[in-house]
């Protein structure tokens, strides 16, 4: 007696474009014929693929959602004698449900509706849709497979639900994105459903850049031991092949294949920053970016990001020194300009400076320098940034960090301007270890630039540190309050001054409404300014 055929699953780890009905249909009917033609018999596709992930208030328009069940027919027609898994919103008169359908034979033969949606962090499941109840399980090549969708996955009813409806084996379909140590957590949750339904697992992601969140793929198979047989490589599209047999036992058991290396903690930040600006500028078909590069650390390793992610030739430096620049800053934009071969322009601002300061003259009349004046240098900057902007049609990057905008140390109007901000939740000591990481590549930011003291030079001899505590004890009371939400005396548990603490959540308090002015930006921790971070402008707490 032979053994029975072997079931080919293939898991499209693929980046689909939110609203995009069109592109993403002709993308799974490809991909399905491609996996056809490698033996699989079943394809998964990530979570919501028809309308690309997440498509927020798209889903209230009724030509989206005619767009979707013209879309779901047209993969009916196309995927040919393949099975398929596609991700979509389901419309069902009044109600949404954020659906996976299995595809088959020229029809849908079922359809799973998610029944966890989650309602925390970045996500917001609730505001659009309704919840399923029941198990899919479906037959495919001989074998039972019971489909779930992303968060399904985190709680165990749903995979015992499927087993206790006769699944031999599970598929998820997910967009998860980013965050530190995110895929440790996918996996070990994986890792506890599969021991304790005794279930096998094929989980393909979503990969790719939407607005503020990344979706870094790292697609895996599991076997019901809870082994690895499959980890598909972060930040990188891929169609990849497993195949699941029936063993002696009946139990369904899944080759081994190639599991590509977890990534250090500083590559993984790295990598969805440099992805999360090639697809943020890509796929809104700018030309290129343009940055202000200051001799200082962050806006260095903006441009290298920049560079990883567009290639040198769409990317433009430019250095706008005032009176306060050192000679330090200026030797260093200009090696790390031509270090990365991008296009290198010196605009100095001393003229439109002393000209605002001339209309202003009277206004300012009686009244001692302080920060207006360093403003206006930033301001000068913008207007001289936003013309490139304007005139060439290449998006201004912002180079600001996390630390900062978090206390308010940077310029609304100035140096807070730009189209996206790459490294907007990265803290000052993130900063560092990502320009060390970058330099281990090969030689991308002089040395001096991260080794000196950091400083806006918008002063004579000024310095970060004259403004903010160490930026070591700054990053740490803002991720206690930001990412942990603990008390005063919590953060002052951890052995912080409390009038540090509580200058530092006061700032916090008070910059809120430049934060609500800022573009958006890569999120990487598990709490970023934008979408999960929702502080009311104007309010009355005290700590």
């Amino acid at each position: 007696m032979t053994d029975p055929a072997p079931l080919r699953i293939a898991l499209a780890q693929l980046d689909f474009l939110v609203g995009d009905v069109h592109g993403n249909v002709a993308r799974v009917v490809d991909t399905a014929r491609e996996a056809a033609a490698q033996g699989a018999g079943l394809v998964v596709f990530p979570e919501l693929a028809l309308s690309g992930y997440p498509p927020e208030d798209l889903l209230f328009h009724r030509g989206f959602r005619l767009q979707i069940e013209a879309g779901l027919a047209e993969v009916c027609r196309g995927v040919g004698d393949v099975a398929v898994i596609v991700g979509l919103p389901e419309y069902s008169g009044t109600q949404i449900f954020n659906s996976a359908a299995l595809v088959a034979r020229g029809a849908v033969q079922a359809m799973h509706r998610k029944s966890e949606l989650p309602n925390y962090q970045v996500f917001d499941e609730k505001r659009y849709f309704s919840a399923g109840a029941q198990p899919t399980v479906v037959e495919v090549g001989g074998m039972r497979v019971g489909v779930l969708v992303c968060e399904d996955i985190w709680e165990r009813e749903s995979a015992e639900l499927a087993k206790s409806a006769g699944a031999e084996l599970l598929v998820v379909s997910n967009a998860s994105p980013f965050q530190l140590h995110k895929q440790r957590d996918r996996e070990r949750v994986a890792r506890e459903t599969v021991l304790d339904v005794e279930l096998p697992l094929a989980y393909v992601n979503l990969v790719g850049g939407q607005d503020e969140l990344v979706f870094d793929g790292q697609s895996f198979v599991m076997g019901a031991g809870g082994t690895l047989a499959m980890r598909a490589p972060a930040y990188a599209e891929g169609l990849h092949c497993v195949d699941f047999r029936r063993a002696a036992s009946g139990a369904i058991e899944p080759a081994a294949g190639e599991v590509a290396a977890e990534l250090p903690e500083v590559a993984s930040v790295y990598g969805a920053l440099v992805l999360g600006v090639r697809d943020y500028v890509t796929k809104h078909r700018f030309p290129g970016v343009v940055i202000g590069l200051s001799g200082g650390v962050d806006s260095a390793l903006t441009l290298a990001i920049a560079v990883d992610a567009l290639g040198a030739d769409q990317v433009h430096a430019v250095m706008m020194p005032s009176r306060y620049t050192s000679g330090m800053s200026l030797e260093d934009a200009k090696a790390q300009a031509e270090l990365l071969g991008v296009r290198y322009s010196v605009l100095p601002i001393e003229a439109m400076f002393e000209a605002t300061l001339a209309t202003l003259k009277d206004e300012f009349a009686g009244r001692a320098p302080d920060a207006t004046e360093e403003n206006i240098q930033s301001r000068c900057r913008m207007l001289l940034l936003m013309g490139i902007s304007n005139k060439t049609g290449r998006m201004l990057l912002t180079t600001g960090n996390k630390s900062e905008m978090a206390v308010g140390y940077a310029t609304l109007y100035g140096d807070m301007a730009g189209g996206f901000a790459p490294i907007k939740d990265c803290g000052k000591q993130l900063v560092y270890r990502l320009a060390d990481y970058r330099n281990s590549l090969s030689p991308a930011i002089p040395q001096r630039v991260i080794d000196r003291p950091p400083s806006a030079e918008l002063r004579p001899n000024q310095k970060d540190s004259d403004s903010l505590p160490p930026y070591e004890v700054l990053d740490a009371i803002l991720a206690a309050f930001i990412e942990e939400d603990l008390t005063v005396d919590e953060i002052c548990a951890r052995g912080f001054d409390r009038a540090t603490v509580g200058r530092v959540l006061d700032l916090v308090k008070r910059n809120e409404y430049k934060r609500r002015q800022t573009p958006p930006g890569v999120r990487v921790s598990r709490r970023a300014f934008g979408r999960d971070w929702r502080y009311p402008i104007t309010n009355g707490y005290r700590r």
